[in-house]
Parts: structure tokens; C-alpha cells; sequence
């Protein structure tokens, strides 16, 4: 995990780190490491931390208003032992589920570059690999569900995303897309609450 902190890899994303700390020198402002239950058999995948949830509390989608829907629901489905997530001391765990980020660290506009998104996939690989007891994924968006096959060194045509599709992939996992838990979706209706959660009853049946 130290050398993910380490990591500057990408100059913009480094650079654009280095001046966050410099205008925020209480926020986290670098790589974003995995949260949760070591040994889960659900995995949530992103897009990258946010300005002022995870890139300031160092823990994947708290203290945002993405993680507002996202931790309601793992709550709801017995997840988590908390329905909200607002610091890294707020006592939050997660059961049976970790979360992470196809890009660690807090891009520019939240976009992070195709680049960008290519040299940081080694991290969600190694992730994968290293997570055998891991039977579902969950992509928040096409970014997410394309780092996913990415890191499974699958192609892009294998699977065309889209919300609630079903993927099969090698070694009897499965991948799940979502939307994005964001701001934009949430209020443009784009994602309901009702939606999101129909995605977790279906992880819920995967995971029997």
C-alpha cells in the first residue's frame, strides 16, 4: 500500500495532487487506497476519488455526496454496519464487500485521462488477482466497467455496458454494471434510489 501512496506515475495527476495540498494541507490529497473487508466476495469498482469526499478523507466515496446512496444501500443490504460514511474514524466496516477506484487518484474535472485511467489499471489487476474469494463486481460506470475488462486483460467488446447488464467473466465471476452513484444521476433521476437497489438485490441473488 506504500507504494501506492508513493505513486506519480501520471504528471497531471501528480501535479494537480501537489496543488490540492498546497490549497487543502488537512485533506488526504493522494492516492486513494481500497476500503473493506479483505476477504469480500463483492468488489465495487469507480471512477476516482472525488475533490472533496475521498481525496479529502482518504477512504473511497466518504464524505461525498456519491457515497450518500452508495452506503445507504450496502447498509439496507446488509454490507455494512453503518448507513452513512463521513470520515475515516467514523467507525464505518464494511462485510463481504470492498470498494475501490479504476483511477486512485483525484483527476482534474473528475476526468481522468484515457491514459491516465491505462497506467493505473496494473493497481485494480494486482487488486483482482489477489482477491480470490471476490464472485461479483460491480462497475459504477463505463469508465469502471471498462477498467474492469481491462484489468481482466479482456476486451472491450466482450461486454457492452449497461445498467443492471450481467456479465460472465473467466473463473466463474460475474460483473454488474451500475450508472454512477453521482450527483448528476442521482438528480437528474437518471439513477433512483429504487434502481440502484434493484442492482443490489441482484448481487444479492448472485451471492446467494
Amino acid at each position: 500500500m506504500n507504494d501506492l501512496y508513493r505513486c506519480t506515475a501520471c504528471p497531471r495527476l501528480a501535479g494537480f495532487l501537489a496543488d490540492v495540498r498546497v490549497r487543502h494541507p488537512d485533506y488526504h490529497a493522494l492516492p486513494v487506497a481500497p476500503f473493506g473487508d479483505a476477504k469480500a466476495r463483492l468488489l465495487i469498482v469507480g471512477l476516482a476519488p472525488g475533490m472533496h469526499g475521498a481525496n479529502r478523507t482518504g477512504r473511497p466515496f466518504t464524505g461525498d455526496y456519491a457515497g450518500i446512496l452508495l452506503y445507504e444501500t450496502l447498509h439496507r443490504f446488509g454490507f455494512s454496519n453503518r448507513p452513512a460514511s463521513a470520515a475515516r474514524d467514523d467507525g464505518l466496516e464494511l462485510t463481504d464487500c470492498r470498494i475501490t477506484n479504476a483511477v486512485k487518484c483525484l483527476p482534474p474535472e473528475n476526468k481522468p485521462e484515457p491514459a491516465e485511467i491505462k497506467r493505473c489499471n496494473p493497481y485494480l489487476a494486482a487488486e483482482l488477482q489477489a482477491s480470490p474469494d471476490v464472485r461479483a463486481i460491480l462497475a459504477l460506470g463505463l469508465v469502471a466497467h471498462k477498467a474492469v475488462l481491462m484489468a481482466l486483460g479482456l476486451k472491450q467488446s466482450a461486454c457492452a455496458f449497461g445498467h443492471a447488464a450481467r456479465h460472465e467473466l473467466p473463473g466463474g465471476r460475474v460483473l454488474v454494471d451500475s450508472y454512477h452513484c453521482s450527483r448528476y444521476n442521482t438528480q437528474t433521476r437518471r439513477l433512483t434510489a429504487e434502481g440502484f437497489h434493484d442492482v443490489f438485490r441482484q448481487l444479492r441473488a448472485e451471492l446467494g
